[in-house]
């Protein structure tokens, strides 16, 4: 195999790129919602109850890491479940992979929403047309320009984040562990803020799908999880502290943080917060999920489970043209046509929480199909304590994906069963036209 095929010209992704990407991942427009939520569950308890998120978070990373730190795997989530889990696993997850790129057109247009409410009579669909042609235009050129626009993204996302610590620290109300106030929902309350709180902790694992652009991805893409869900998740909790407290629980239940903000920031620098916040948080998500689709599906295309043609690469660039265009093209398409995307965005949510359940399958499997390079990696653990870390993360996708049912509208768990339907007749349609490789290296 080549190495424009396996990306090897263009491992250019340092470990502080990585670090931006991740932390572009995680922090998304959900914080801006769910902390209002979670106050809802258990009032000003909501910070404790972030710090377990975060710890559960982190435990349900475990698994990926190993797998991370025993092996390089170029495509991502992708190559980890086809050595490890089996093809027809990788064939569902490819078709998954594929479902979840309608979100693009999701953040796009509600980036295009929030920049109408600035700027009123702005164009939608063509803002969203300029927004998406831009990006994926920037991951046309190499993966080290989207790195070093996340990196310019980053900053100013913590500048508004930074602003609303440092104007709402000093407002925080001196009756804050009032019992009234505190643990409002008991510990069944406190315990579901954690686990809602889970899915605005996540998203750093998905950095693996970035493997092959990186320059040491055994090393970099562990630290990378840890230290970027640890730092974010202190960060929430002190942000989640400052919404519970300035005003009376009652008042910021269920609501956005802009309602706190509001308390005591000036006007234009809450229109900064929300503006910065709410967009550039979306701006970030939306940079990251172009390569973390993207890698997967080229080692898909080269295994056979979609054209093989779609898996060739710019020469100079080392980036996959075909790829790219496709996944702009269904970004691009719903857009033109004005489709409401939230529903059939959201009807992948429970699968990619599966998805976590699956990795953890698969670090089972390191021991009997990788002995020899789990045995020499510095996350070695024995059988048991891989059977217990594993267990404990297959557990809290169980009752993520409980809460999930619970929660989410019957139409879209019914899209969720369509999709999982339908990707599990397309892989074993198209199983017996595939060959797998042992897409894995040492480093």
């Amino acid at each position: 195999m080549s190495q424009t095929e396996t990306g090897a010209q263009n491992k250019k992704l340092t470990r502080t790129d990585l670090f931006s990407m991740a932390i572009g991942q995680i922090i998304g427009v959900g914080i801006m919602t769910m902390t209002g939520i979670a106050i809802g569950f258990t009032g000003r308890s909501v910070n404790l109850a972030y710090l377990l998120a975060g710890v559960l978070t982190i435990v349900s990373a475990i698994p990926q890491i190993y797998i991370g730190g025993t092996a390089n795997f170029p495509g991502g989530q992708y190559s980890q479940i086809a050595v490890l889990a089996g093809q027809k696993l990788a064939g569902i997850y490819t078709f998954v992979n594929l479902a979840m790129s309608l979100a693009i057109s999701m953040y796009t247009l509600s980036f295009a929403d929030y920049f109408l409410a600035l700027v009123p009579g702005v164009n939608v669909k063509l803002l969203s047309f300029i927004v998406l042609t831009a990006l994926f235009g920037m991951h046309l050129f190499g993966i080290k320009q989207a790195a070093r626009l996340q990196n310019i993204l980053c900053v100013v996302l913590a500048v508004a984040i930074g602003a609303y610590v440092a104007f709402g620290i000093g407002h925080i109300q001196p009756d804050y562990m009032d019992p009234d106030q505190f643990m409002t929902g008991g510990i069944t309350g406190f315990l579901l803020a954690s686990v809602y709180l889970n899915f605005a902790c996540g998203g750093a694992t998905y950095v693996v799908n970035y493997s092959s652009q990186a320059k040491n991805p055994t090393k970099d893409i562990p630290f990378v999880i840890i230290v970027s869900t640890g730092a974010i998740v202190v960060l929430y909790a002190v942000m989640s502290t400052i919404a519970a407290g300035v005003l009376p629980v009652s008042e910021v239940a269920n609501q956005p943080l802009s309602v706190s903000a509001a308390v005591f920031m000036p006007g234009p620098v809450h229109t900064f917060f929300v503006v910065g916040g709410a967009i550039f948080a979306l701006l970030t998500t939306l940079n990251f999920s172009i390569g973390m689709m993207t890698y997967p599906a080229l080692r898909a295309c080269k295994d056979g489970w979609l054209p093989k043609g779609l898996a060739t690469c710019n020469k100079k660039f080392g980036t996959p043209h075909w790829i790219l265009l496709a996944f702009y093209l269904i970004g691009l398409v719903p857009i033109l046509v004005g489709l409401d995307l939230t529903t059939v965005a959201n009807s992948t949510v429970i699968l990619t929480t599966a998805i976590r359940g699956v990795i953890a399958y698969a670090a089972l499997r390191l021991p009997k199909i990788m002995p020899e390079l789990w045995g020499q990696s510095k996350f070695h653990v024995s059988d048991k304590a891989l059977k217990v870390v594993c267990g404990l993360t297959l557990v809290i996708t169980v009752i993520s994906i409980v809460l999930l049912l619970v929660s989410t509208a019957p139409v879209q768990i019914l899209g969720n069963c369509c999709i999982l339907a339908l990707a599990v007749v397309l892989a074993f349609a198209r199983n017996r036209h595939v060959k797998l490789e042992a897409n894995y290296t040492a480093k």
